[in-house]
């Protein structure tokens, strides 16, 4: 077996976006808007409830517009007069008063409807242009317009014309979340959006302003990452236990003397999780391995987990592949525990990914071993099991209880890379147990010679499945007499799990023809 260094991961960390989703600060900045649709009302009030300074250019058409300027204290122009110097200037004092008369709620935008067309020099200093304009070639213009003085332009329901796009919305301002089809199916979109507000409490916004207001009194202490991570992971978890209550002084004080108590504690040691990856579907995480991974400064994580678990950590998250493979190139455990604890001494929060469960043939003593020896605290998040996974997928118990007194999980594969030569014989024949082989692709024969001649049955059902629930998944169902010599018929890469038992049952007999397909 060859040895490999850890090496931190080139590959990207995201797939490719059809859009780059932004978030614009509109407050006070001129942003121009040229239809008369309902759609283009529709638009207006959006842009004014981001607090902009909206120029509406809507024809004959400014009368739709006129309740929306007067919501916002703003003004209709019914010609096509501009504003002279001083009627800006006070324009602009009348604006400035209404935001500091304003309390936590941001100050809604001013909203000007000029009952003419558009001109080129309309969109002069716009942060932002959109065009509800059916006629092909005037859309075409004001598209060239805008990108001539630089302005980021959207023409509605003409995406060769538009630079960004509006999506469906999700309104908890300061939390505002966003949905993009990149135009594909807006409908769609809209049914992604009722399905989120359903899952988003209205009491969410009061906590994301509360967020927005404590935020100051975190950032003057100058905390270290870890510690402010801490607060907004306590913070979090107490809006989303009450999302209804508003949050109020004494959940300020809470939460700040808990930061205290972090802050006097903390020696600049950082932290250890060992979470499970599970089998490879990336819908089996748990809740708490997928916090775990967004809390991550560094995740050190092997060859058996997928890119789609990958997904769910941090962006900022350096990752660092140290995985293992059987009889082929490996990081040995001496190297990973040693990068584990120096790692974490830097004050960095430590996650060890592993496939399946951590505490199951996953090393995890070991490295639990070594961070407490150095001093360092370690968490346990435990995952599904690649037997759990298997027998998921196959549709069945593992201890039905007309054939399965006991359920056995033994690895195929000692330290020194053969059968282990101190398994439990009589125990692998018992008829009533259910037997889980781990990493017994080469030893599988050698298993099923031991295990007869100690009296088990060779017609004893067993299957083996590679990449359990994942898209990739394939399996062989045979007896055990006869299954080592299918094994050739998977593929040479992936893991490799052997269920043996007569739990199995009717699965393993009707899986064979069914699942070679697969491959």
């Amino acid at each position: 077996m060859s040895e490999r260094q850890p090496e931190p991961t080139t590959a990207r960390r995201i797939d490719r976006l059809a859009t780059l989703p932004l978030f614009h600060k509109l407050e006070g900045r001129k942003v121009v808007l040229a239809g008369g649709s309902e759609s283009a009302l529709w638009k207006a009030e959006l842009i004014a409830a981001a607090g902009a300074d909206l120029r509406v250019f809507a024809g004959d058409a400014a009368d739709r517009f006129t309740p929306l300027a007067r919501a916002f204290s703003s003004e209709v122009d019914t010609g096509s007069r501009e504003e002279n110097a001083s009627e800006q200037k006070a324009r602009a004092i009348e604006r400035s008063n209404r935001i500091e008369n304003c309390s936590s709620e941001p100050p809604a935008g001013h909203v000007t409807v000029v009952a003419r067309h558009w001109q080129p020099d309309d969109l002069a200093d716009a942060a932002l242009a959109i065009g509800d304009i059916e006629d092909l070639t005037e859309a075409r213009a004001f598209a060239a317009a805008a990108r001539q003085l630089g302005v980021p332009v959207n023409v509605v329901d003409k995406p060769e014309f538009c630079d960004f796009a509006f999506g469906s919305l999700v309104n908890r301002s300061p939390l505002i979340v966003a949905i993009s089809t990149d135009g594909a199916a807006p409908v769609f979109g809209q049914a992604i959006r009722a399905k989120i507000e359903g899952l988003l409490p209205a009491g969410l916004k009061s906590w994301a302003q509360a967020a927005k207001d404590w935020r100051p009194a975190v950032q003057v202490r100058e905390l270290p990452f870890a510690l402010r991570r801490a607060f907004w992971e306590r913070f979090t978890a107490r809006a989303i236990a009450a999302p209804e209550r508003e949050p109020g002084e004494i959940d300020r004080s809470d939460l700040f003397s808990a930061l205290d108590r972090l802050e006097n504690a903390h020696d600049g040691t950082g932290r250890v999780t060992l979470v499970g990856a599970g089998p490879g579907d990336p819908e089996l995480l748990t809740l708490k391995a997928i916090r775990a991974l967004q809390s991550a400064d560094i995740i050190l994580y092997d060859d058996l987990v997928s890119s789609g678990v990958l997904e769910f950590a941090r962006r900022e998250a350096k990752r660092m592949l140290v995985g293992k493979t059987g009889y082929g190139p490996s990081v040995k455990q001496s190297d990973i525990n040693a990068l584990i604890v120096a790692l974490a001494s830097q004050g960095k929060h430590v996650v060890r990914l592993k496939g399946g469960d951590p505490g199951i043939f996953g090393r995890a003593g070991e490295e639990i071993e070594a961070c407490a020896a150095a001093n360092i605290p370690v968490a346990i998040v435990p995952g599904i099991s690649a037997a759990q996974g298997a027998a998921a997928s196959l549709g069945l118990s593992l201890t039905h209880r007309d054939h399965a007194r006991r359920l056995q999980f033994v690895t195929g594969h000692a330290r020194s890379g053969d059968l282990p030569d101190d398994l439990d014989w009589q125990a692998m024949a018992d008829p009533y147990a259910t037997t889980v082989i781990y990493m017994a692709r080469a030893t599988l024969a050698g298993f099923r010679d031991r295990a007869v001649a100690a009296g088990l049955d060779p017609q004893t059902p067993a299957v083996a499945v590679l990449a359990a629930t994942r898209p990739d998944e394939v399996r062989v169902a045979a007896t055990i007499a006869t299954l080592p010599d299918m094994l050739g018929q998977l593929p040479a890469k992936g893991p490799v799990l052997v269920l043996v038992g007569h739990a199995l049952g009717a699965v393993a007999a009707t899986s064979v023809s069914q699942d070679l397909r697969r491959a």
